[in-house]
């Protein structure tokens, strides 16, 4: 497969997924602005936390100069100037979509092209008149069925190979950013259990319900959600579809089946991130402390999508 061709695919997989996960991130942060917040602040500080974890709090007060509820949620849903906005990385996967339009089938297409076309819509209307919970829904659901379209009608081949290995790259760094920006949230009361505290209990519960995991959480634990169980759910459980365990399987798995020699960097990078965390232990995590552990490994994620770069993306 040309370089080219596996790259527009790649991303145009990694936005789909950024899309999805920024809708998850913005409809628990608005839920959980519109909560009492305990003797920590009004609720723009839980709305602020999509720009610290996408690392966009500067240009934000630099074009709006302080945190205000509609625009911070304009900034991220709708904003086309904002790169990392849904409205903006929508539009940058129907670009890459349309360049390989004869590598995926009319089903992937015409998901992704009517949801383009129906944003734009949304967009002219404004979200006040759509509402916040029903537009992340409505993502949300695109989102799943551009994948049923797509593990449904594609070809296993090279193609779908770099769709999937773009979903579970930008899946992987998701995950260890929410889980660092809930744990930084929950502050004082992070390693709460079952202590009766419910700004922890509602932080915890509401980072489980964004990456789809309450309901693995209560068939798998009886306890109220901590740091302890919750980190160990997200980051070692392979059944848990959302969990860095299940998201460096995948990616290793992928890599290996790729042809050729070129990719060897990514693939021992890759499959060394998956020994490390198939033979590591949830107490190993917090004796180290979990902040640590996560700052430490986000910059792994970003350095085996480099290597995945090099290895196939970039022309020879």
């Amino acid at each position: 497969m040309l370089s080219r061709t596996a790259s527009d695919l790649y991303w145009m997989s990694r936005y789909l997924e950024r899309v999805e996960n920024l809708a998850r991130m913005l409809d628990v942060s608005y839920s959980l602005s519109l909560m009492p917040q305990d003797g920590r602040g009004d609720g723009l500080h839980e709305m602020a936390m999509p720009l610290l974890i996408t690392g966009t709090l500067d240009d934000y007060l630099e074009r709006h100069g302080e945190l205000h509820a509609d625009r911070l949620l304009h900034f991220f849903a709708l904003d086309a100037a904002n790169p990392a906005s849904i409205f903006s990385c929508l539009r940058a996967a129907r670009a890459s979509a349309h360049a390989v339009r004869g590598r995926i089938t009319a089903d992937m297409w015409e998901n992704i092209n009517a949801t383009w076309l129906e944003i734009r819509g949304i967009a002219d209307q404004g979200l006040g008149r759509y509402g916040m919970s029903r537009f992340c829904e409505w993502i949300k659901e695109r989102s799943h069925l551009f994948r049923g379209a797509s593990y449904g009608t594609i070809m296993r081949n090279d193609a779908f190979r770099f769709i999937r290995l773009g979903t579970f790259i930008e899946r992987a760094d998701n995950t260890l950013r929410l889980l660092d920006a809930r744990y930084d949230m929950a502050g004082d009361q992070a390693d709460a259990v079952s202590d009766g505290t419910a700004h922890a209990y509602y932080q915890w519960s509401a980072l489980l319900r964004a990456l789809s995991s309450f309901e693995a959480y209560t068939e798998i634990y009886r306890d109220a959600p901590g740091a302890r169980q919750v980190a160990e759910l997200l980051l070692l459980r392979a059944d848990v579809p959302r969990s860095l365990r299940a998201c460096t399987e995948e990616i290793d798995q992928i890599l290996a089946s790729l042809p050729g020699i070129n990719g060897r960097p990514a693939q021992r990078l890759a499959a060394e991130m998956d020994a490390r965390l198939r033979y590591t232990g949830i107490d190993e995590i917090l004796d180290e402390g979990l902040h640590t552990w996560l700052t430490e490994f986000i910059p792994l994620v970003a350095e085996l999508g480099n290597a995945i770069h090099s290895s196939y993306l970039e022309a020879a």
